[in-house]
C-alpha cells in the first residue's frame, strides 16, 4: 500500500524551517508551521512574505500568480497538539540541541496520529540518536535541506536501520513533489553528502585567509576559475551566515578548529559582519 502525504507540519520557523514550509506550500501541500511563541510566529509571517518576494524576483514558475497567496495561506500555531493532529508528515527544524530534539520527539510521539511520519532536518545529528524517542522508529528518518531551498534544491534522505523502506520511498517521492532533487543515502553519515563535501572546503578557505596566505576574494576567485564553480567558499559562507560555522568550529574537537573560530569571531562576528542577512560578511551587500 502506498503512503500518501498531503498534510505537512513544520516544527520551527527559523530561516530554514520557514523556507521548508513555504516551498512545501508553494507546491500545493496543506502546510502548518509551529513555533513556541507568538513573537516567533510573527517573524515567520514576515519571512513568508519575504520568500514570496524572493520567489518572484528569482522568476520561479507560477510565483507572480500565487506567491503572495501561498505566504498568507500557511497556518501558524503555538499549539503542538493542534499542529500535528492531522499531519501525514512532520518535518522538525528546531535548534541543533540533541536533548531538545529528543524531548520534542517524545511529545510528538504522544500527540501525532500513528500514521504520521517524522523527519528531522538536522544537519549535525544522526537520526539514530533520536529514533528511540519517537515511539515509531520505523516511521522516522532525516530529510535535510540546504539554505535557499528553492534554488539550492537538494533534499538528502537518510534513514536508520529501523526505517521502513516504504516510508523512505514516500519521503523521496514527497521531496520530488515539492521541487527538490532527492539525494538518497544508503546508511547514516554525519554531514550527509553535501556537508561532507562542503565543510572541508569552507574550513580550508578560512584557514588560508586566517593564516594570512590569501585574502578571501583571492581564495574565492581561485576556486571559481580553477573549478568552474559559481561561488567560492567565502561567498557560500556569507549565504549560510557566519554564526552557524562559528558555532560548529567553536564546539569541534579538532584542534585546528579553535584558531579558525577565534579568527572568525574577532574579525567578523564581533563586528556584526554575519553575512548577507546583516548586509556584510566577507563581502558587502
Amino acid at each position: 500500500m502506498s503512503i500518501e502525504i498531503r498534510k505537512v507540519t513544520v516544527l520551527g520557523t527559523g530561516v530554514l524551517g520557514s523556507q521548508i514550509a513555504y516551498q512545501t506550500a508553494f507546491h500545493g501541500f496543506d502546510v502548518t508551521a509551529y513555533d513556541i511563541s507568538d513573537e516567533a510566529l510573527s517573524a515567520a509571517r514576515k519571512r513568508f512574505e519575504g520568500l514570496a518576494a524572493a520567489y518572484k524576483n528569482d522568476h520561479m514558475p507560477g510565483a507572480d500568480d500565487k506567491a503572495d497567496a501561498v505566504a498568507a495561506g500557511i497556518a501558524l500555531t503555538t499549539d503542538l497538539g493542534a499542529a500535528v493532529k492531522d499531519a501525514d508528515l512532520v518535518i522538525e527544524a528546531v535548534p541543533e540541541v540533541l536533548s531538545l530534539k529528543q524531548e520534542t520527539y517524545r511529545k510528538l510521539g504522544e500527540l501525532a496520529p500513528e500514521r504520521t511520519i517524522f523527519a528531522t532536518n538536522s544537519s549535525t545529528l544522526l537520526p539514530s540518536a533520536m529514533k528511540d524517542f519517537t515511539g515509531r522508529p520505523d516511521k522516522f528518518l532525516a530529510l535535510h535541506f540546504a539554505n535557499q531551498v528553492w534554488k539550492m534544491n537538494t533534499a538528502e534522505v537518510m534513514g536508520t536501520p529501523d526505517t521502513d523502506p516504504a516510508v523512505f520511498q514516500a519521503v523521496v517521492d514527497f521531496a520530488k513533489a515539492i521541487g527538490m532533487v532527492p539525494i538518497e543515502l544508503h546508511k547514516e553519515k554525519a554531514g550527509y553528502v553535501l556537508n561532507s563535501l562542503l565543510v572541508p572546503l569552507l574550513n580550508a578557505g578560512m584557514a588560508l585567509a586566517a593564516g594570512g596566505y590569501a585574502e578571501p576574494d583571492a581564495v574565492d576567485k581561485t576556486w571559481r576559475i580553477g573549478t568552474g564553480a559559481p561561488m567560492g567558499p567565502f561567498q557560500i559562507l556569507d549565504i549560510i551566515g557566519l554564526t552557524t560555522p562559528y558555532n560548529i568550529l567553536a564546539n569541534s574537537p579538532d584542534p585546528a578548529a579553535a584558531p579558525l573560530a577565534a579568527w572568525l569571531k574577532a574579525n567578523y562576528i564581533d563586528q556584526g559582519k554575519l553575512g548577507i542577512a546583516t548586509g556584510e560578511g566577507f563581502y558587502k551587500y
